[in-house]
């Protein structure tokens, strides 16, 4: 895992460089308070107080243009913009800013060395430094999961990082593999990975004191997706290693949980498979028989990841615990209703719904409720077996999805999130490549919910 520099933050503030927010309204002001030599050193820098702008002093203080917004951009573009070391700010700065610092940190480094080391910032509060460290840190995690290749991060690598997680924070972990897959009745994940060399398996990870409430979070962990045998072109391949985003994100968000000490009973599930080809692999046309008894007839192999996902429910609800999530990159029909920086929800209840909305805004990870219209539902139906995995029409690709997997969700508050789960462009704390989407948004509303437990 990261350090703390890394992570861009530093516990002592010795010899650290003020950095101080400047609203435009408040910059005629604070300009006066200047001498005369500041206040050329400002206009030499072409500093006009903008959002994003920053300049120095002769004194070596930071000013930074600000908003006035509370949220990732206040300081996400300085820790490759600033020059390395150490900075400090005002201890009023929020969580949501420092986190959108921490962010910005980010470098993917697997295969090739940082270009240079991020600024680091003082952060004197140590349980907030910890607090805000902890949600930086899940975001790496997702990210990085997300931005390795399937060379690297086939089922059985995903494996290892969840195996990893677990023995982290005391977890148990239990891994079914292969056809061992058909013993527990998971046809449909066993069917989308078994072309694979690497089998498809459903990991299981359980944390927490069973006394407390119920949570599953669900990730779709296509580790690529070729498309099966109804083969995507080069162009929607491309970036296929993000297919099990889902995955990721389900797990970062496990990080947080247990990092943070939530007082809920965990369970993680990840069903994991490659979507490939051979001489068996799964045929349009074919009938698979599901954990929840359903038959579904194969229309498009290239839908394949509502297929792990019914079994995962379908499991989850056995148990019936006090809410369900799950993360997948599951349509394209989402990232035409919302664009890739929205995540799409769906949920089964208003109040849920609700509350995850309000808390994505405050925490600056937008998502939008999409309906679950029930007038769709003929959408689904097979002549053949109980449903099809894929609707013949173009239309509503997003919403006869998210129906799909609500047939197997039992009488359970439930929210499916259908991500890009990759930044198409860099933005402030948001580098271009893998990202967390939604998952400050639940976590917080978990926190809300059941933190005072």
């Amino acid at each position: 895992m990261t350090d703390l520099e890394n992570a861009g933050f530093s516990n002592t503030d010795d010899q650290a460089n003020q950095l101080r927010l400047l609203t435009s309204a408040d910059f005629d002001s604070f300009a006066k308070s200047l001498s005369d030599e500041d206040n050329e050193w400002l206009k030499r820098q072409g500093f006009t107080c903008s959002s994003g702008q920053f300049a120095w002093l002769q004194s070596g203080e930071v000013i930074v243009g600000w908003d006035g917004k509370d949220d990732l951009n206040t300081l996400g573009h300085l820790p490759m913009a600033l020059p390395e070391g150490l900075y400090k700010i005002d201890s009023s700065t929020t969580d949501l800013q420092l986190i959108g610092w921490g962010m910005g940190c980010y470098q993917f480094q697997r295969y090739s060395k940082a270009s240079r080391k991020p600024a680091t910032l003082y952060v004197g509060d140590a349980e907030k430094r910890q607090r805000v460290f902890n949600s930086v840190l899940a975001t790496f995690f997702t990210r990085d999961l997300i931005n390795t290749p399937a060379q690297d991060m086939a089922p059985s690598h995903l494996q290892a990082e969840a195996e990893a997680l677990a023995d982290q924070f005391g977890a148990s972990i239990n891994a079914t593999i292969g056809d061992a897959l058909l013993d527990m009745e998971c046809g449909a994940i066993h069917a989308v990975g078994r072309a694979a060399d690497d089998a498809p398996r459903l990991l299981d990870i359980r944390w927490g004191d069973p006394s407390h409430p119920k949570v599953t979070i669900v990730g779709k962990g296509v580790t690529f997706d070729s498309g099966g045998l109804n083969m995507k072109p080069s162009g929607g391949m491309r970036q296929m290693k993000k297919d099990m985003g889902g995955a990721a994100i389900a797990m970062g968000l496990g990080y947080l949980v247990m990092s943070q000490q939530l007082p809920i009973r965990l369970r993680l599930l990840v069903p994991a498979a490659e979507n490939s080809v051979s001489g068996n692999a799964f045929r349009p046309g074919d009938v698979l028989h599901t954990h929840k008894g359903l038959t579904v007839e194969i229309d498009n192999t290239d839908a394949e990841g509502r297929l792990l996902l019914c079994d995962a429910l379908s499991i989850a609800s056995d148990e019936k615990p006090e809410l369900i999530v799950d993360y997948a990159t599951l349509t394209g029909s989402a990232r035409s209703a919302v664009g890739a920086e929205i995540a799409a929800m769906f949920c089964n209840d208003n109040k849920v719904a609700e509350d995850i909305s309000s808390n994505s805004v405050e925490q600056d990870d937008p998502v939008w409720r999409m309906p679950l219209h029930k007038g769709y539902d003929y959408m689904l139906k097979s002549k053949v077996a109980d449903l099809v995995n894929s609707a013949a029409t173009p239309y509503a690709g997003a919403v006869s999805a998210a129906l799909f997997l609500q047939r197997f969700v039992e009488d359970t508050p439930w929210v499916h999130f259908d991500v890009m789960a990759f930044n198409t462009r860099n933005r402030p704390a948001r580098a271009e490549g893998g990202e967390a989407m939604a998952l400050r948004s639940v976590y917080q509303y978990l926190e809300k919910r059941y933190g005072q437990s």
